[in-house]
């Protein structure tokens, strides 16, 4: 009696020791992820909790912090792919393409989200990501040096010139009144706030050499040469512009939601924000993250119960606490988790407003390359003080598109 007793015991023992190594292989859930060090922190929180809700389930986290597309172009190639990819709008169409990504439509209920997140990853009826976030672009502003000009936080600006006399009137020996930035991402801000843009909104045109754009690229080279209200390369130095902001440096600064938990964290100095300008119908870009699954992967029945985990309100609310996202659910964007006033940047209504004046970034299977063009010739521009229309020649403008 003795001895069954203690083989009894021993087998519990086996069982309770070995159980978290006994996944077999469909279980072994593998997930990857850029993300900053506050974004990490959220994510590992968020997988303990799915592998403590569902034991038989194992997530193996793969998180790549730099070059990211071009590791997952990697693992895709040499048929490693993870089963969920955290995926964004300019680069899911050349997954899209080539067949490699699985339709999520039947698995879930694109009411939950905000309509302008679910029509960025679809096509043809299909849905091939679930949002996580939306992504657009807001002026943050130092209000104590606003409040040294005597200068009231504006609610509404007009259009670029309008935004260049007020960065002039905040620049000093002391400080500029604007970040510059050699990113497309953000430049190209300029130019949609002028109704124009790099590709034509239906896909089919390049645009960056049209009077528009030339004009708006040249005004921007000259807050830089001309007007001197924002730092050049060279005056940026080693420093982030989002570090001179935090140093009390930049008056404005032109950045993503995804700066808020930095700033909360690194700034002394009153804060908040306010809308980029809107000329007329002008409508500014937006983008979106989110959650795809691999069309190969042998472990879609999980995989899509993680990604439900991971885009359901009380996950999002998690990531949407930090400040980092503007959160793709519906339920979640217009809930007080989001739109606390009691927290910086307390007007959070901007991003109310910005839904109706904004569109998804023009994007086909090519946009990494052509991003990466319009990036390399533009530094002539803003680098070397060249004029937009000698950068953006015949031959760049044939160049860019034989990519459409």
């Amino acid at each position: 009696m003795k001895k069954l007793f203690f083989v009894i015991l021993i087998i519990i023992f086996l069982v309770l020791i070995l159980k978290p190594f006994n996944y077999n292989k469909n279980n072994i859930l593998r997930f990857s992820s850029w993300g900053s060090e506050s974004e990490v922190s959220v994510l590992r929180d968020v997988i303990k909790k799915f592998e403590h809700d569902n034991p038989d389930i194992k997530v193996e986290f793969i998180h790549i912090p730099q070059n990211y597309f071009q590791k997952i172009h990697l693992l895709f190639a040499s048929g490693l792919e993870p089963d969920v990819i955290f995926i964004n709008n300019q680069y899911i169409q050349m997954y899209i393409d080539a067949g490699l990504l699985e339709d999520l439509s039947q698995y879930f209920n694109i009411d939950d989200f905000l309509p302008e997140s679910i029509k960025i990853f679809s096509q043809d009826n299909k849905l091939y990501a679930i949002p996580r976030d939306i992504s657009n672009l807001v002026l943050y502003c130092n209000k104590d040096i606003f409040k040294q000009k005597k200068i009231k936080l504006p609610d509404n600006l007009k259009n670029i010139n309008e935004l260049k006399e007020l960065a002039l009137k905040l620049t000093d020996n002391k400080h500029w009144g604007i970040n510059y930035e050699p990113e497309p991402l953000f430049w190209l801000y300029y130019l949609a706030s002028n109704s124009t843009g790099a590709i034509s909104d239906d896909k089919n045109s390049i645009i960056i050499n049209n009077e528009k754009s030339i004009n708006t690229l040249n005004l921007y080279r000259d807050f830089l040469y001309k007007y001197k209200i924002a730092p050049t390369k060279s005056q940026i130095g080693s420093k982030t512009t989002a570090q001179m902001f935090i140093n009390g440096e930049l008056a404005m600064y032109l950045g993503g939601r995804w700066m808020v938990p930095k700033f909360r964290q690194s700034i002394d100095f009153d804060w908040d924000i306010i809308q980029f300008p809107v000329m007329g119908n002008a409508k500014l870009y937006f983008d979106a993250s989110g959650w795809a699954i691999a069309k190969n992967s042998k472990n879609k029945t999980n995989a899509v119960k993680f990604i439900k985990y991971l885009s359901s309100k009380s996950t999002i609310d998690e990531f949407t606490k930090s400040g980092l996202i503007i959160p793709a659910r519906a339920d979640s964007f217009y809930d007080s988790i989001f739109l606390d006033s009691s927290k910086k940047p307390y007007n959070t209504n901007v991003y109310i407003k910005m839904l109706k004046i904004t569109k998804p970034t023009p994007v086909n299977k090519n946009y990494p390359i052509i991003n990466d063009i319009l990036k390399e010739k533009s530094q002539n521009i803003f680098d070397s003080n060249q004029d937009a229309k000698d950068v953006f020649d015949d031959k760049t403008i044939k160049k860019l598109e034989s990519l459409l």
